[in-house]
C-alpha cells in the first residue's frame, strides 16, 4: 500500500518540479492561538549531497532554493536535506511547536538558534530510539521558542531510505496536541477494527478450514503492518528501541504486503483456473518484489526503494484488470474483490493529492488511505463471507443429489438382484455346457489320434500321441478339480441374492438396511468369496482355453478337407504343428519365430502340415542327439514371400548331415535313426508333397553345426 502511493509519487513528483520556482522565501505567521498552519509555500532547502556539512556550514549558506505551491517531495535519494524556515509568532504565546508529519525518515534534527549564537539541537528519527523525541507522538514534534511579535528561523536535517516527503506545520501547543490525540483515538479504531476482522477470519478459517481464509488473514496481518509502520505507530509500540528494526520494516512490509496480496488474489479469485497464462506473470511480479527487498538488505536502499515503488503500482493495475476479466468470466466473487480494490485505489489517491495540493490538506485526506484499507478489508471480509454462501448452496445441491443418486442406487440394486440371480443361473448352465463340451472334445481327440496313428500319412504321428493325451490332461484336471467349488460358491451367491432381495424389500430406513448388508457381506466374508470364483471362473477358462488351443492345433493339422485345394495361412498351418509338436519340443530346445506377414497360398493345407512335422521331427531329433537334455538347442522358424512365391526356413544347431546323407535324403525307408525310431518314410513323403505343389525343397547342412531346409511354394497352383 505504502509502495503504490510512493510510485504515484514518482509520477506526479515530475509534473511538481516543473511548477517550482525559486521565488522569495516568506515568513510563516502564526496570528491566532486557534490556529494550525500548514506550511505549504516559502520552504527553503538545501541538498547535501555527501551529507558533510554542518549547522554553522549552511546557517550563513545563499544556496538554499525555494520550493513553492507544493508540499515537499523530494522522492528517494541518498542525499540529506537541509529545509530553513523563517517562523513569525503574533499571538501572545511564548512557545510554539513545529510538526513534521512523515513518520518514515531515518533521521531529523531540529536547530533552533540561541542567544548567544549556538542552536538548541534535537535529533531524532527511526535510525534513533523512540525516547529521544521532544514529544512522545508517532510524528515529530519540536519545541519552537518565538517571543510574541518576533521573527524566528530554524532549520531541519532531513535523511531517508524512503521518499523524502516533508508536510510541515506550525501551530500552538494545545492544538497540536489534541490533533495528535484525535490521531491516536482514529488509528485505535482503526487497529481495532483491522484486528476483530483478523479475529473473525481466523474463527472461520478454523472452522471452514478453507485456504482462501489463510491467505487472507495473511494478507490483513500485512496491511496492518505495513499501515501502523507507515503511520509511525510500529516503531512508537512495538519495537521502539530498535532501529535496524524500524529501518527494515520500511521497505520490507511493502514488499510482504504485496506477496500477500497477490496470493490472496490467485486463490481467492481462482486466478490459474480462469486466466492461467496471465497467473504466471504474477511470479514475475513476486520475483521483482524479492529482488528490491534483496537491494535494500545489501545496503543499495535508493534502488532497493525504486525498485519496490516501480513494481507496486503495474501490480496494483494488473490486479485490477484480471478482476475485470474475471468479472466477465461470470465469478462472483471477482466483483467484491473489484470494487474492495477501486475503493482502497481511491483512497491511495486522496492520500497523495493531497501531498501535491490538488486536493485540499484536512483530516479527510490525511486519513483517507487507512479509511480506504480498513474498508478494502471489510469488502473482501464480506466477498469471503458470501463465498460461504455460495459454497453452501452448492453443497446443498450436492445433499439433494446424493439423496436422488441413492434411491436411484436402490432401486437399480433391486433391479441388479433379479438380473444377477437369471446370469447366475445362466452362467451355471454355461459352465456345464462347457464341462460337457469338453468331455466330448476329450472323445474327439481320441477318435483323431486313433486316425492319425492307422494313418499311413500319419505315422509318424504315432510317437506324439501319449504327449497329446498329456498336455490336455493337465488343462481338464484343472477344469474339473475347479467345477466342484465353484459349484459350492455359486450356491453362496444365491443365498447372498436371496438375502439381500430380503433386505431391500424391507421397511427399514436405508441406513440400517446397509448395515445389515454390511454385517451380512462380513459374516460370509464376500470379499474372499468374490476372489475365489474369479480364481476358479480364471482357471476354468485357462483350461478351456489351452485344450481349446491343442484342438484347434489338431483340427487344422489334420485338414480333413485335404483332398481339395484351399487358400491357405501358412503361418497357421506351422503354429498348429507346434502344437502337435510341443511335447516333442521340451523344455531345453528354444523355438525362434520370424514369421512374415504372408498371402494366403493355394495348396493342400493337410499335406503341406505333414510335411512342416516331418521337417520339425527330425529338427528335434537331431538338436536332442547334440544337446542331450542340455540347454542350448536353437530351431529357427522362418517365411517370408515375393510376389510370386512363399519362402519357409527350418533351421536347426544340431548334429548336421555329412553329403552322403543328404544325397540320399529322400529315398524312401533311408533313415538314420535306430531301429523302431523311424520307418524312412517321412522325407519321402515330404518331397513327394512339395513336388505335388508344383514348389521346390532345398537342403544346407554341415557336420557338427547344423541343418536348414528351404522350402518354397508357388501362391496359386497352375
Amino acid at each position: 500500500m505504502q509502495r503504490i502511493s510512493s510510485f504515484l509519487y514518482l509520477l506526479l513528483f515530475a509534473f511538481s518540479v516543473m511548477q517550482a520556482n525559486a521565488q522569495p522565501a516568506s515568513t510563516v505567521a502564526l496570528q491566532s492561538t486557534d490556529e494550525v498552519k500548514q506550511i505549504l509555500s516559502g520552504i527553503e532547502v538545501l541538498e547535501d549531497t555527501h551529507r558533510t556539512l554542518t549547522i554553522g556550514d549552511i546557517s550563513k549558506s545563499g544556496q538554499f532554493k525555494v520550493l513553492d505551491n507544493v508540499t515537499p517531495n523530494l522522492n528517494v535519494t541518498t542525499s540529506a536535506y537541509w529545509v530553513r524556515l523563517k517562523i513569525r509568532n503574533e499571538t501572545q504565546l511564548p512557545q510554539l511547536i513545529l510538526k513534521l508529519a512523515n513518520s518514515g525518515l531515518d533521521s531529523v534534527t531540529f536547530y533552533e538558534p540561541l542567544d548567544d549564537g549556538k542552536f538548541r539541537t534535537v535529533t531524532t528519527g527511526q535510525s534513533y530510539p523512540f525516547s529521544h523525541r521532544e514529544y512522545l507522538s508517532s510524528e515529530f514534534l519540536f519545541y519552537v521558542h518565538v517571543p510574541p511579535n518576533t521573527e524566528e528561523q530554524v532549520y531541519l536535517r532531513v535523511s531517508s531510505s524512503e521518499s523524502l516527503i516533508l508536510p510541515l506545520s506550525i501551530g500552538p501547543e494545545t492544538k497540536m496536541l489534541d490533533a495528535d490525540k484525535y490521531k491516536d483515538i482514529f488509528w485505535g479504531m482503526y487497529i481495532g477494527l483491522m484486528l476483530a476482522m483478523l479475529l473473525y477470519n481466523c474463527f472461520v478459517y478454523i472452522t471452514t478450514k478453507d485456504n482462501s481464509y489463510l491467505y487472507y488473514i495473511a494478507y490483513v496481518v500485512m496491511v496492518i503492518l505495513t499501515q501502523t509502520t507507515l503511520s509511525g505507530y510500529a516503531f512508537q509500540f512495538l519495537w521502539p528501541n530498535n532501529a535496524m528494526i524500524a529501518k527494515y520494516s520500511a521497505f520490507i512490509t511493502p514488499v510482504l504486503v504485496g506477496i500477500a496480496g497477490i496470493e490472496f488474489m490467485r486463490h481467492f479469485l481462482k486466478t490459474k483456473t480462469f486466466v492461467p497464462k496471465a497467473d504466471k506473470v504474477f511470479f514475475l511480479f513476486m520475483a521483482m518484489y524479492i529482488t528490491a527487498a534483496v537491494l535494500c538488505f545489501s545496503g543499495n536502499y535508493s534502488a532497493g526503494q525504486n525498485a519496490i515503488d516501480m513494481t507496486a503500482g503495474p501490480v496494483s493495475i494488473y490486479m485490477l484488470v484480471l478482476a475485470a476479466i474475471i468479472i466477465r468470466k461470470g465469478y462472483r466473487p471477482a466483483v467484491f474483490f473489484f470494487i474492495s480494490w477501486i475503493v482502497f485505489l481511491v483512497g491511495v489517491f486522496v492520500f497523495v493529492f493531497k501531498n501535491f495540493n490538488i486536493l485540499p490538506y484536512n483530516n479527510f485526506t490525511v486519513n483517507m488511505m487507512p479509511v480506504g484499507s480498513a474498508m478494502e478489508v471489510l469488502l473482501l471480509s464480506f466477498a469471503l463471507a458470501d463465498r460461504i454462501n455460495t459454497l453452501k448452496k452448492e453443497k446443498e445441491i450436492s445433499q439433494a443429489q446424493t439423496v436422488e443418486a441413492l434411491q436411484e442406487n436402490e432401486r437399480i440394486i433391486r433391479e441388479q438382484n433379479v438380473i444377477l440371480e437369471a446370469k447366475v443361473t445362466e452362467r451355471t448352465q454355461e459352465l456345464k455346457i462347457a464341462n460337457e463340451d469338453l468331455n466330448k472334445a476329450m472323445v474327439e481327440l481320441k477318435e483323431a489320434e486313433s486316425q492319425l496313428v492307422e494313418s499311413e500319412k500319419m505315422a509318424s504321428l504315432g510317437q506324439l500321441t501319449a504327449g497329446i493325451a498329456h498336455e490336455i490332461n493337465n488343462p481338464i484336471n484343472f477344469v474339473s478339480s475347479n467345477v466342484m467349488p465353484l459349484n459350492r460358491d455359486v450356491k453362496m451367491l444365491i443365498d447372498v441374492v436371496e438375502t439381500m432381495e430380503k433386505i431391500m424389500l424391507d421397511e427399514k430406513p436405508v441406513a440400517e438396511k446397509k448395515k445389515q448388508v454390511a454385517a451380512y457381506k462380513e459374516d460370509i466374508d464376500y470379499d474372499y468369496l468374490k476372489i475365489e470364483i474369479d480364481q476358479l471362473l480364471h482357471g476354468i477358462g485357462e483350461g478351456a482355453s489351452r485344450t481349446a488351443e491343442i484342438v484347434k492345433g489338431l483340427r487344422v493339422f489334420s485338414r480333413l478337407d485335404e483332398d481339395d485345394l484351399k487358400r491357405t495361412d501358412i503361418n497357421e498351418g506351422i503354429e498348429s504343428t507346434l502344437v502337435i509338436a510341443n511335447n516333442l519340443v521340451g523344455a531345453h530346445i528354444k523355438i525362434d519365430k520370424k514369421y512374415s506377414n504372408l498371402p494366403v497360398v493355394e495348396c493342400y493345407p493337410g499335406k503341406l502340415n505333414q510335411v512342416f512335422l516331418n521337417i520339425i521331427s527330425n529338427a528335434i531329433y537331431a538338436i536332442k542327439k547334440k544337446f542331450g537334455e542340455n540347454n542350448g538347442g536353437v530351431l529357427i522358424i522362418s517365411t517370408s514371400s515375393d510376389e510370386h512365391s512363399v519362402f519357409i526356413k527350418f533351421a536347426d544347431n544340431g548334429i548336421g548331415m555329412d553329403e552322403n546323407t543328404k544325397k540320399r535324403l529322400f529315398e524312401p525307408f533311408f533313415t538314420t535313426k535306430d531301429v523302431g525310431e523311424g520307418t524312412g518314410l517321412g522325407m519321402s513323403i515330404a518331397y513327394n508333397t512339395i513336388v505335388k505343389h508344383n514348389g521346390q525343397i532345398n537342403v544346407t547342412s554341415e557336420v557338427g553345426v547344423g541343418t536348414e531346409f528351404t522350402l518354397i511354394l508357388p501362391l496359386i497352383q497352375k
